[in-house]
């Protein structure tokens, strides 16, 4: 008994002396990170006007598709039919719901959209730009994004969005969030009226990596100290090109190939909230657009 006396204090004394070893070495190791040249730098860099950060504007920025919210602004304005509105209300849940953009129901719907505006004014869809986004999109801002774009703007960095969405509407909701500018597509004019054409072609895909890399060059910025931000595979080249690139409630192609980039992720979405946005987007359609929209979010959320 004596023996064992003798023993368990000293294994007390033993254990305490390892813990105070082991916390003596972790807080050397984290001050010798913190002095170590090569520790992660705060990020956005302060004062660095070499840098910048590019928004993708669709489901990173905004919830759904901007094209779509400015369709139901057109529609209460009497641009178009009922009918016209179920196919952008269809399509906007499909987006909203499946989380990745689908190429022929983007090209289907710009040509909808480029058909409806033909002969106006673009003052005039300038001005309703604006009633639009008040009406529409201000409530769908994604609050976490909005706060990475604060972020570099505090940091005294300047901040695109660089979206497909007509440069119109990318130009109202970039001055709405007090950004830089946005880059979209451009719609052809004569005389200050709409022709029905596209200059070019959609800002989409390459086209934004080009639109990028053009005016970092204009700008004088060193894309590998600049951020991009997108939710869409299709925007790889451009979240190629910056040295910062961020995944962003990303769809399947753009989480997996994040992962295999060690790129950061960022997700705001929840299953509440995509089948929240997937009804209002068929509110007076009628009961067959809004309850497909419905049953759909139902049955996701159920997964």
């Amino acid at each position: 008994m004596a023996s064992l006396g003798w023993l368990t204090p000293r294994r007390r004394s033993a254990t305490a002396r390892s813990v105070l070893a082991g916390e003596a070495s972790a807080e050397a190791a984290r001050k010798s990170a913190q002095d170590t040249p090569g520790a992660e730098p705060e990020f956005p860099v302060h004062g660095d006007d070499k840098a910048a950060a590019f928004f993708d504007l669709d489901n990173t920025v905004m919830q759904g598709a901007a094209l779509f919210h400015y369709g139901r602004g057109l529609y209460k304005r009497k641009f178009f039919e009922t009918r016209e509105l179920a196919k952008f209300a269809w399509q906007q849940a499909w987006f909203r719901l499946a989380g990745f953009e689908d190429p022929d129901h983007m090209q289907d719907v710009r040509e909808s959209a480029l058909s409806i505006v033909k002969g106006h004014r673009v003052a005039e869809l300038q001005s309703i730009g604006e009633e639009i986004y008040d009406e529409y999109m201000a409530e769908r801002i994604w609050p976490g994004t909005r706060a990475l774009a604060q972020a570099h703007l505090d940091a005294g960095q300047r901040v695109w969005l660089v979206t497909a969405a007509p440069v119109e509407i990318a130009q109202v909701i970039a001055r709405r969030l007090g950004l830089t500018g946005a880059l979209g597509t451009v719609a052809e004019s004569l005389d200050g009226v709409y022709t029905g054409k596209l200059v070019g072609e959609p800002l989409h895909g390459p086209a934004k990596a080009e639109a990028v890399r053009a005016l970092a060059a204009a700008e004088d910025l060193d894309l590998p100290r600049c951020a991009a931000y997108s939710d869409s595979h299709n925007d790889i080249p451009m979240l190629s090109l910056v040295g910062h690139p961020y995944a962003i409630n990303p769809d399947s192609k753009l989480r997996k190939h994040a992962r295999e980039k060690d790129w950061r992720l960022r997700d705001y979405r929840t299953g509440r909230k995509a089948a929240k946005v997937g009804i209002p987007a068929a509110a007076g359609v009628g009961a067959v657009a809004g309850g497909t929209a419905a049953a759909i979010a139902l049955h996701r959320r159920r997964r």
